[in-house]
């Protein structure tokens, strides 16, 4: 088993991610990009003390990227949505915005 900070690397803070927190109760993460969704699950709850009712995950490609003649690629991640169940209270990780 992956410790928490393995399988959650950081929250991802963009617009499109604090509409769905705002509006869908839900949570956007980077995750490991061999997390699974049970893995996401169990590290959200222990680590914000929250009931989690569903995870969806999406695996992003990297993009091209030139340096001169120099080309390569970023490397892929993976993104993590975790809806929380109704009446549970949204864990405020934005203190710094």
């Amino acid at each position: 088993m992956p410790t928490l900070y393995t399988v959650i690397r950081r929250p991802l803070i963009t617009e499109k991610g604090m509409g769905v927190k705002e509006t869908q109760n839900t949570l956007v993460f980077e995750v490991a990009v061999k997390a699974t969704k049970t893995e996401v699950k169990q590290a959200v709850e222990t680590l914000f003390k929250v009931k989690v009712s569903g995870v969806r995950t999406a695996t992003v490609e990297g993009k091209e990227r030139r340096r001169g003649k120099f080309s390569g690629y970023r490397p892929d991640w993976k993104k993590a949505y975790v809806r929380l169940k109704e009446g549970e209270k949204m864990p405020e990780y934005l203190n710094s915005l």
